[in-house]
């Protein structure tokens, strides 16, 4: 269980003192606490860990952004770590070759004929490839191929 991967990272990062790890991965073992207590559960299953995960990535993508923004870049550097400690509990991600193949397949599928159908790509889309690809990644691409077409 993904749960009790994360748990055995931290207290291993412990006893190493990796100092951004035991943080991170403490920060990340908060939140999905705080979700559990939200649900009112023990634990969370796999999916729901990596939607913590997901939001935690997000959120460490905007940090990059913002600190870049802000010429801060000894904080980005740490965002960066943070960031990569956190994918690297996700799945492989897909190339962007592999996300436009399957955009294409879901366009032909939901007969899209322009902008007006994004919606109705995205949702299909993002649930053929759900975890497998971002979904900022998704919708450009989408936008890209939407808009080509009409």
């Amino acid at each position: 269980m993904l749960e009790e991967k994360i748990l055995n990272d931290f207290k291993e990062a412990m006893k190493n003192k990796e100092m951004i790890r035991v943080s991170t991965l403490s920060f990340l073992r908060s939140e999905m606490m705080n979700v559990a207590i939200d649900k009112r559960k023990k634990a969370l299953d796999d999916g729901e860990v990596m939607a913590v995960i997901k939001k935690q990535i997000k959120q460490h993508r905007d940090s990059i952004a913002q600190f870049e923004k802000g010429n801060r870049l000894d904080l980005v550097e740490k965002e960066r770590k943070e960031l990569e400690i956190l994918e690297s509990y996700l799945p492989q991600q897909l190339s962007a070759e592999t996300v436009k193949g399957v955009v294409r397949e879901v366009i032909v599928d939901t007969a899209a004929q322009g902008m007006k159908d994004m919606g109705k790509v995205m949702k299909e889309a993002m649930a053929r490839l759900e975890g497998k690809a971002d979904g900022k990644l998704v919708s450009d691409i989408v936008k890209e191929l939407l808009s080509g077409t009409k």
